[in-house]
């Protein structure tokens, strides 16, 4: 993306530096694309001030959303695809949300690839894109509610039917610039089973991606997919098993806990597709406090947490839910911040350049309107979220 030069000034009420740093107050210099200094205190800052719509809130390191899905209309023909058009979908999707790093983890690779060229060459406003490109399910096993999506994208899908299949179909991947791998490692059918990836082809996939220093996400669906995944040495969960029988083995979520295995909670997706289902109410509120209960123990047992919602392939766009649906499940304000921030920079091994406000960290900042130690739902107050030194987006 172009790169703003000129020195800034952002004045707030309260900065978080980190979820584990004491808030401060005073100011956030930006320089480039770059954060120049943190002034604590009201003295008189020596930068220009030149976004004052974006002052006077509570300023917090740019959140990363680590599952989103780049599938609707909204973004189809990305290349040649009206600008404006393509903003306003980025702004209703992503940045009035104060994502300034997402990760897409299934779309069309290609037309992922050319929407974020142009954001990179400034053409639009729109978070950093990191995607895996094309997923691979397992043979003949497209999961029945992706069935609706045109058939000329179903095609194209990769169901590899042995080890080599995956592994080179991986390496195309990468080679393309996509940053990571998408195995669904079990699949619900029509009938009511789950078709599952056999372990020659998930392993094979993963120990490709890690060859090229990438990570490996899996689509677990139940208990024994989360079985699965970590016996292929898969990285990161895009779901937690919503709706699996509870309690769920603690001695399962110990072992994805040292593993280092991540989990995308995506826990406001569980009632969208209760309700699509038209599950009675009683039995959805069950079912969903269940979920809650289980990801809670997962993440007091210190399971590693990345935010995520699954937007994109959920058309509820707003993450207010997904927040007050954390902090149920026991998460603290900090917790949840660290979720958005450090754990994904450290996870993408981005830790010395993104998750903090500090000097010489990305300039990737977003203003919230009230601070969300006072309730989760100010996550998604968002007045103004910046990347790389440039607002990307203001309510104003």
């Amino acid at each position: 993306m172009a790169q703003a030069q000129q020195a800034w000034t952002l004045d707030g009420v309260k900065i978080y530096p980190a979820p584990n740093a004491p808030p401060v107050s005073g100011h956030v210099i930006i320089a480039g694309n770059k954060i120049e200094s943190v002034t604590t205190g009201k003295s008189r800052a020596t930068a220009e001030n030149k976004h004052p719509q974006c002052d006077g809130g509570v300023i917090v390191a740019g959140f990363q959303n680590s599952h989103v899905h780049f599938t609707g209309e909204e973004f189809s023909n990305a290349r040649q695809r009206p600008a404006a058009e393509l903003d306003a979908a980025l702004t209703r999707m992503l940045t009035r949300y104060g994502y300034t790093t997402v990760f897409d983890v299934a779309s069309d690779g290609e037309n992922t690839l050319a929407l974020r060229s142009r954001i990179e060459k400034g053409e639009l406003r729109g978070p950093r894109i990191l995607t895996v490109g094309l997923a691979l399910f397992p043979p003949h096993g497209l999961p029945i509610y992706i069935s609706h999506m045109p058939k000329e994208l179903l095609d194209r899908l990769p169901q590899p039917d042995s080890a080599d299949a995956a592994a080179q179909i991986v390496r195309k991947n990468l080679d393309a610039g996509t940053d990571g791998t998408k195995l669904f490692i079990a699949t619900p059918q029509g009938d009511g089973t789950n078709k599952r990836m056999p372990a020659d082809i998930a392993s094979a996939a993963a120990k490709a991606t890690h060859r090229r220093g990438k990570l490996v996400f899996a689509h677990p669906t139940d208990i024994q997919g989360i079985q699965d995944a970590l016996a292929a040495h898969v990285d990161i969960l895009t779901h937690p098993p919503l709706g699996a029988p509870a309690p769920w083995p603690e001695p399962l979520m110990k072992q994805l806990r040292d593993a280092g295995v991540s989990m995308t909670p995506t826990l406001q997706l569980f009632p969208y597709e209760l309700n699509k289902q038209r599950v009675p109410a009683d039995i959805a509120e069950r079912l969903v406090n269940e979920t809650l209960t289980e990801f809670g123990k997962f993440a007091t047992l210190g399971g590693q947490v990345l935010f995520g919602t699954d937007v994109g392939y959920m058309t509820d766009y707003d993450p207010t839910r997904e927040y007050e649906l954390l902090a149920k499940a026991g998460m603290t304000p900090m917790q949840i911040l660290a979720s958005l921030t450090t754990t994904p920079a450290a996870r993408w091994n981005e830790q010395d350049s993104r998750g903090r406000i500090a000097a010489g960290m990305a300039a990737d900042l977003v203003v919230l309107d009230a601070d969300p130690a006072d309730s989760p739902r100010n996550f998604a107050s968002v007045r103004c979220a910046i990347r790389g030194g440039e607002v990307i987006y203001s309510r104003q």
